[in-house]
């Protein structure tokens, strides 16, 4: 009625693409948003594509769960969507396994192995803003969905766009026999099952350490105090105004701890008042976890995702080695993590023998990678990435913030016994295995054509198909290219890696043995960078190392970003 024609088309313009990670997007109205109608249409599609690939689907079934956010303008929640994507495969005669309450997201790719169903659906944003959700999928394997599905999925959303009879009506589902509530069952299996990882219970029952634990306003608080009796460990004090779910995240200004000391002021404030050394803070659906620990000095040191993968790493690795005295054994043991993420579980695998991989960026390729050896007989003991993401219990192929907490409870506890903090180990994983000095951050941008000539300008660098031979003072040794498959490190100069001409992602090796890869976000309109320096055992001028790779990254923004020229945003602390 108001003719507000740029309104309309951002609301009806283009439908929500759904990819390898579902769809993320705000809640609100039209086909660009995440609402009743864009669920049931989305569901419709995914039913029908699944219809497709099982024959058996209607005996075994999905599980969907969901998170705690909602919004109040648009009447949008995740328990609505979840129960209106319920009964959409309900109508079909699919058995559906409808979590009652909020849960983790990693209950979810649980549920799919533990129950061998289908697939499965998680209704979630995890650390987005308060106004987006999701809906992110798995296959019948536990782990995300890779290409082509999602291409599939898609296809299939587009063909079934007209909701079917009594989609919305979403009362119809409490009556049918084919919905189940998983609920209790995974609760009791999942506490059971991550009990493997628990290797110091008597230490756990002793010790004196004291932990805080913040579940940002998401789903966490309930599901880490169950972890920690699970291994025997005295309840984390909970951050009071944090640990009830709340999806206005009223403490914070984003609800995500990789953000940094922000997200957790009041758990420091709480840590000092209950003189707790560690604080774990878990993203909203809790798949994530950051940690921080309070240092000789006063000072809190929030760890990196990499130093905290080095330290899970060595961890369970060191676990491993106690409990398998067979030296064999150890040609069948893997760990895998992302391209973008310190290499140093390659630099311990190489000194004590065991598998590393690397695989693309994004936990869905490490879910399926895992999957495929571990079908193969080998032991997938732990995979990580940089954006404080954990796989430590094979249980979950996916990454997982609630075992993960409770497995570095253990640890820190474990290591008070032997008078050594989490950061004083870490210094001895390095000095054992070599210094892994990383740095990452990102801009924001949010023209998509900004976005992709600032990728079109480092391919045509110094003429047309010319990548940059130096990045200020920094020479450039190599080139690896994901978005078009190039890679000038192989004899055939051909990508190893699969490549994804949607996404843009390009490596750059530097000959003073620097690594920074710049990639697009799938969720986000970021643009990230990750860098790397490493050095061999033994070289422990760390001072040195940090002070080189600020330069190179100083570098990499002013010639590579040019964020002035393009109007680039910082990250703000």
């Amino acid at each position: 009625a108001d003719g507000n024609a740029g309104e309309l088309q951002k609301y009806f313009g283009s439908r929500m693409e759904f990819g390898t990670a579902g769809l993320r997007a705000a809640m609100g109205a039209g086909i660009s948003h995440m609402n009743d109608l864009t669920i049931i249409q989305t569901t419709q599609g995914f039913c029908r594509y699944l219809e497709k690939n099982f024959s058996d689907l209607k005996k075994r079934g999905v599980v969907i769960g969901f998170d705690a956010r909602a919004h109040l303008s648009s009447g949008g929640s995740s328990k609505r969507f979840a129960r209106l994507a319920a009964n959409t495969f309900i109508s079909q005669g699919v058995p559906v396994y409808l979590f009652s309450d909020i849960t983790p997201t990693p209950f979810v790719p649980y549920t799919v192995t533990h129950l061998k169903l289908c697939a499965g659906i998680m209704v979630t944003a995890s650390h987005n803003p308060k106004q987006d959700n999701g809906y992110k999928v798995y296959w019948e394997n536990g782990a995300q969905i890779i290409s082509p599905h999602d291409k599939g999925i898609s296809q299939a959303i587009e063909e079934n766009q007209e909701p079917w009879p009594q989609a919305w009506d979403d009362k119809l589902i409490d009556s049918s026999l084919l919905l189940h509530d998983p609920y209790a069952t995974v609760n009791k299996d999942y506490f059971k099952d991550i009990q493997k990882q628990c290797f110091h219970r008597n230490i756990n029952k002793e010790t004196n350490l004291k932990f805080v634990h913040t579940s940002v306003h998401g789903v966490g608080h309930k599901f880490v105090q169950l972890a920690f009796k699970a291994f025997d460990l005295s309840p984390p004090f909970a951050v009071p105004e944090q640990k009830d779910p709340d999806p206005e995240f009223p403490t914070v200004k984003y609800p995500n701890p990789e953000e940094g000391k922000g997200v957790l002021t009041l758990s420091f404030a709480l840590a000092e008042k209950d003189g707790a050394k560690i604080i774990l803070a878990n993203d909203p659906d809790a798949d994530r976890l950051a940690v921080a620990e309070k240092q000789e000095s006063g000072e809190w040191k929030v760890f990196s995702g990499n130093e905290l993968g080095a330290l899970l790493g060595w961890w369970i690795f060191t676990c491993w080695k106690n409990h398998n005295r067979d030296t064999c054994a150890i040609k069948d043991v893997y760990m895998l993590s992302s391209t973008v993420s310190s290499k140093i579980l390659r630099a311990i695998a190489l000194k004590e023998g065991f598998h590393f991989e690397e695989t693309l960026t994004g936990f869905k390729w490490m879910g399926n990678r895992a999957k495929q050896l571990m079908d193969q007989g080998k032991a997938v003991l732990f995979a990580f990435e940089e954006a404080i993401g954990y796989m430590c219990c094979p249980a979950v192929l996916d990454k997982d913030g609630v075992s993960a907490a409770v497995i570095t409870a253990e640890m820190a506890s474990y290591l008070a016994t032997r008078n050594l903090s989490l950061s004083q180990q870490l210094k001895a994983v390095y000095d054992e295995y070599g210094f892994h000095i990383t740095k990452a951050s990102y801009f924001i941008c949010h023209d998509p054509k900004v976005i992709q000539q600032l990728f079109d300008n480092l391919r045509n660098f110094d003429g047309k198909n010319t990548y940059p031979k130096s990045c200020g003072r920094f020479k450039v040794s190599g080139i690896r290219d994901l978005t078009t498959g190039y890679d000038s490190s192989q004899p055939d100069q051909k990508a190893i890696l699969p490549t994804s001409k949607s996404s843009q992602m390009i490596t750059f090796t530097f000959a003073n043995g620097g690594v920074a890869t710049m990639r697009t976000s799938g969720t986000e309109p970021k643009i990230k960078y990750y860098s790397e320096l490493c050095a061999p055992p033994g070289n422990s001028d760390v001072e040195q190392l940090k002070k080189e790779l600020d330069e190179l990254v100083n570098a990499l923004e002013k010639h590579f970003f040019q964020p002035e020229k393009n109007n680039l945003q910082r990250k703000t602390e």
